[in-house]
């Protein structure tokens, strides 16, 4: 029999994936594997098991949301033990999981990892810690981390947009000078991004032809502080329409960034907090990571 380790956060999104658990694991052992079961219970917990059991399981399963997987993916880097991992997307927003295709339905997503492959994916490196598919600061960036657990559980990723609004009278521009592929961009931004991801928030979203996942770089947007209401409109019509030939906007792809603020900027590292410095460098880890994937 194969070892498949489930890592499950039952705090993960309105908590929809509780009542699946039963049938997850009655359906993964009568495909021939011996189930080991861990609970998170706090933010790290992911992480820590995943370091002390991935090199005794032939796949680790993980049941929450988007910092879950980021906390499982780096406990797998960190353990050196490169095991394929499933991923059944059960939190509020789901990004990953979108720009993965992954089945929003519980007991599908759990059902394509027995009929999926594995395919190796980018990570990023932030000053030193992993994220699997953003690092931004600026605007409506806080509302991932400071929105209240009970909140998200109660209506889910309106939530998110609600703790945001609360941001808007405090959006203050901080000057970049950003490095990536030999060219300096330097303003003042009220948002920045580095993602390997075609949904950003649930909110934005980056053209799929442009994105890939795989391909050794991270897309780098930079939103600039518009002055005027032509200038705002500017912003949101480029976003809408996927159009980052605008002059409020830069845009390129690169593997490496480097990141000086004018002061120390708080990021956001897949919806968790990201302590910030005056310089942060970001590497593109190529095929750093295995997640099971079915492409029907």
């Amino acid at each position: 029999m194969k070892d498949l380790a489930i890592v499950f956060n039952p705090c993960a999104g309105l908590k929809r994936a509780n009542k699946y658990l039963p049938e997850i694991i009655r359906m993964y052992e009568d495909h021939g594997y011996e189930i080991s079961l861990y609970k998170t219970g706090k933010c790290g917990d992911g992480k820590f098991i995943v370091k002390e059991h991935a090199s005794k399981a032939d796949i680790i399963i993980c049941i929450g949301g988007d910092g879950t997987l980021n906390e499982v993916i780096s406990g797998m880097i960190d353990s050196g033990a490169e095991k394929p991992i499933g991923y059944i997307p059960a939190g509020s927003t789901n990004d990953f999981a979108n720009s993965l295709k992954l089945s929003r339905d519980i007991m599908t997503a759990a059902k394509d990892i027995l009929d999926g492959e594995p395919r190796e994916y980018d990570v990023g490196c932030f000053n030193g810690k992993y994220f699997n598919y953003i690092a931004s600061c600026g605007a409506f960036t806080k509302a991932s981390y400071l929105t209240p657990q009970p909140k998200k559980n109660t209506i889910g990723h309106l939530a998110y947009i609600l703790e945001g609004m609360k941001e808007i009278p405090n959006i203050h521009p901080v000057h970049l000078n950003v490095e990536a592929n030999g060219r300096t961009y330097e303003d003042d931004y009220i948002f920045a991004a580095i993602c390997n991801s075609t949904s950003v928030g649930g909110i934005l979203t980056l053209n799929a032809d442009i994105v890939n996942m795989s391909d050794g770089k991270f897309e780098l947007m930079l939103i600039k502080t518009p002055v005027n209401i032509t200038q705002l409109g500017q912003i949101v019509i480029a976003l809408k329409n996927q159009d980052y030939d605008c002059d409020m906007i830069d845009f390129c792809s690169s593997d490496k960034f480097i990141i000086q603020s004018s002061r120390k900027v708080d990021w956001t590292l897949d919806g968790e907090y990201g302590k910030g410095n005056e310089k942060v460098e970001i590497e593109n880890l190529h095929n750093a990571i295995k997640l099971i994937v079915n492409e029907r």
